[in-house]
């Protein structure tokens, strides 16, 4: 299968040394986002921060880039992102930036080149709404919410 091509800018010379967003092994569906901050940045607990990444990109219409927080930065140290996962549309051209929230009780600090997120590149389908009276019934109904199973503990 050939890879989906997609343009990518870095925003400044400034950010060579920042890695683009990469795969860490054969299997990973995510990419990793690296941090492009200039000076280490310190979330406090209970904030959020905007983090740049130092990088644009040129994503094909019926695309988008999903923006997810990483596991590890999750369990250890309880970073998230506010949004998640964050949509990047194929019209954006502007820097791309994670949305880094501190749901710990101890300050975080992101430094340059830090791995802050991952990007998932997915296709999407464009809907047209067609307006009814009624819709089709189903076993599950309006059921929601915990409504297909029990939890036992």
């Amino acid at each position: 299968m050939t890879p989906l091509k997609i343009r990518i800018s870095r925003l400044s010379d400034a950010t060579q040394d920042v890695p683009l967003p990469g795969y860490a092994t054969e299997g990973s569906a995510g990419m990793d986002i690296h941090a492009a901050v200039a000076e280490p940045m310190t979330i406090p607990s209970g904030m959020t921060v905007l983090v740049p990444t130092g990088f644009s990109m040129e994503i094909p219409t019926g695309f988008e880039a999903q923006v997810r927080p990483r596991s590890g930065l999750a369990v250890k140290h309880s970073i998230g992102i506010m949004n998640a996962p964050g949509t990047i549309d194929s019209d954006f051209r502007g820097e791309v930036k994670v949305i880094l929230t501190n749901f710990g009780t101890e300050p975080f600090t992101v430094r340059r080149g830090d791995r802050i997120a991952q990007m998932v590149v997915a296709r999407y389908e464009r809907v047209q709404w067609e307006e009814a009276g009624e819709l089709t019934s189903t076993q599950r109904g309006a059921g929601g919410f915990g409504h297909t199973g029990t939890t036992t503990h």
